[in-house]
């Protein structure tokens, strides 16, 4: 019976997610036709996610210790365990930004395109595409809209909940670079409503961490503000599963 209800709860959550999205994606589309309108279509995409949590009765329960000033810029970080952590962070950060994902994601039809044009693809096997993938965040921070990064570089854990080591150094090198705040996001029980394919009703559990500054920070405090950053993520974590502490392995 438990396997049917996930069935079917799996399916309805895929209609939620689909039927929306194929109504707004020609306004989507417009706005993206337009530099100058994409902050609109951040804004519709975001919308979109609060319908998808609304409808699923996965309303998501978020513990502020820091709310960021909409007006500022950021690096967001987080953990990364499933498909659910996307758009989650859709929901919760109300601050126009660029998520940093995978190139894959490119491949989905009209998803990838919006996807491409809106946000910052990467390819992790493609040195090229790192480079440019930085460049891009850089320069997005520089022009004041934030980034979002899971820096294990996808799902990768091996030992969920432990975060896979060590940290990729895009998301601090691009904080440092910019003198922007760095915000620890904790995804708790993600992964147990979304393992894989499936879907599993419960509510999203979410930290929103204090931020953590990155000014007077040179290239030589990469590996240090990682070590920061994987600590409160993996407090936050360990605290939840009651897990002992786990040391960065950098």
């Amino acid at each position: 019976m438990k396997k049917l209800l996930s069935i079917l709860y799996t399916v309805w959550c895929g209609m939620v997610f689909v039927i929306p999205f194929l109504f707004f994606y020609p306004f989507i589309y417009i706005c993206i036709q337009n530099k100058g309108w994409h902050r609109f279509g951040h804004k519709i995409i975001r919308f979109w996610s609060q319908i998808f949590f609304i409808l699923t009765g996965m309303i998501i329960q978020k513990d502020w210790k820091f709310r960021p000033d909409k007006s500022k810029t950021y690096v967001f970080v987080a953990n990364h365990f499933s498909y659910l952590d996307v758009a989650a962070g859709m929901n919760i950060v109300e601050n126009y930004f660029a998520y940093v994902g995978k190139s894959s994601v490119s491949k989905v039809p009209l998803f990838g395109y919006m996807f491409d044009q809106l946000h910052i693809a990467v390819n992790r096997s493609d040195k090229d595409s790192r480079t440019k993938t930085m460049l891009r965040g850089i320069r997005a921070l520089k022009n004041g809209r934030s980034v979002f990064i899971m820096p294990e570089g996808g799902i990768v854990s091996k030992n969920i909940p432990k975060m896979a080591q060590p940290f990729k150094d895009g998301p601090f090198i691009m904080a440092i670079e910019n003198k922007v705040p760095i915000v620890p996001v904790s995804y708790l029980n993600n992964y147990e409503l979304n393992p894989s394919n499936f879907f599993f009703w419960g509510l999203p559990k979410v930290i929103i961490n204090k931020e953590i500054s990155t000014e007077n920070r040179t290239s030589k405090d990469i590996e240090a503000l990682k070590k920061e950053v994987y600590d409160v993520i993996q407090g936050d974590l360990d605290k939840y599963y009651g897990l002992e502490k786990t040391e960065y392995l950098g």
